[in-house]
């Protein structure tokens, strides 16, 4: 049975999306990344190996995210594509209407602005942590409270508690703030979901045309209070597709089935037994100019397989093959 493999590299998470020939979706994983990408990669591969039945025959396989180019090696990818075209090509399939994708991760957060099925505009926030996950699990843990509590005692807010402060830091000052007032802390965590959103909207969607269906992806989209705080600022409804927190692998699955139809060689695959296999990283400093940048390389039995880290693509190398087409 054909199937095709995707894999999203971000930050704080590793995500794979596997999908049969009419594009059903067969597994899914979502891993923390640990600060161990590469690790990473290969545990994921093989448990969705052995999920997966025997007969499974991997016709092709993209990789998407920051670190793309360290899995489209690693694995063997046929595709490498950008984090907005696959959110934007799973959110089309989820929602064929779509014409906004809110996405937020643990540490970047995205807008799509999608018209007749095609991305017209986009922008990303990759600097500031105050309209991402990572905003949400700092105060959570400041409450001593697990980010899953901290989404059901959202939805219990009811008095608005502006929290102020456009970062985590001004945002738990005025958090300690409120509760030495007397505010209850449901209501303060509602506030701090506000706070994400209207930072979200002010920041990433300023200046952007946002208009329904708008289709809300990534792990932050668990949060039920969030939702809430975007719905009341849009004054919308806010759509979560099933399986949200992986379509950017459903994305990177989906091209690599249309890439794999007009492809005239067979998939570059390596298998889900490369969890087997030792990889080394290793770094240097490039003296090629004043810039003197890091660069980190990946290897495989002393034979470099990526490298990258350069403001110039000197050492931008990746397996022969392996494409990228924005």
């Amino acid at each position: 049975m054909e199937a095709y493999l995707g894999i999203d590299v971000g930050s704080i998470t590793v995500k794979f999306a596997v999908l049969n020939a009419v594009d059903d979706l067969l597994e899914s994983l979502y891993l923390p990344a640990a600060g161990k990408p590469v690790d990473v990669v290969q545990q994921g591969l093989g448990q969705i190996g052995r999920r997966l039945s025997p007969d499974i025959d991997i016709k092709g396989v993209a990789a998407t995210g920051s670190a793309r180019y360290l899995a489209g090696a690693i694995v063997g990818a046929d595709l490498v594509k950008n984090e907005i075209t696959c959110q934007a090509v799973a959110a089309v399939k989820a929602v064929p209407d779509a014409r906004t994708v809110i996405e937020i991760g643990g540490q970047d957060s995205k807008l799509i602005i999608i018209r007749d099925g095609m991305v017209e505009d986009f922008a990303m926030n990759t600097v500031c942590a105050a309209g991402t996950g990572s905003f949400l699990d700092h105060q959570a843990g400041r409450l001593r409270m697990s980010i899953e509590e901290f989404s059901r005692r959202s939805l219990a807010g009811k008095d608005k508690v502006n929290i102020s402060g456009r970062c985590t830091v001004f945002a738990e000052s005025d958090m300690v703030h409120k509760q030495q007032m007397g505010y209850k802390v449901d209501d303060i965590i509602f506030g701090l979901c506000r706070t994400l959103a209207r930072n979200y909207l002010s920041d990433v969607g300023s200046g952007k045309d946002i208009q329904p269906p708008v289709v809300f992806q990534g792990g932050v989209a668990f949060n039920k209070g969030i939702i809430r705080a975007l719905h009341e600022e849009l004054k919308t409804e806010i759509i979560v597709p099933p399986h949200h927190e992986v379509m950017g692998a459903i994305g990177a699955a989906l091209l690599a089935h249309e890439a794999a139809a007009q492809r005239h060689s067979d998939c570059r695959f390596r298998g889900f037994d490369i969890s087997e296999v030792e990889f080394s990283t290793s770094s240097f400093e490039c003296h090629s100019c004043p810039t003197t940048c890091e660069i980190v390389r990946i290897s495989e039995q002393d034979n470099v397989i990526v490298s990258w880290g350069g403001r110039c693509d000197m050492w931008e190398t990746a397996t022969p093959g392996i494409r990228e087409n924005n």
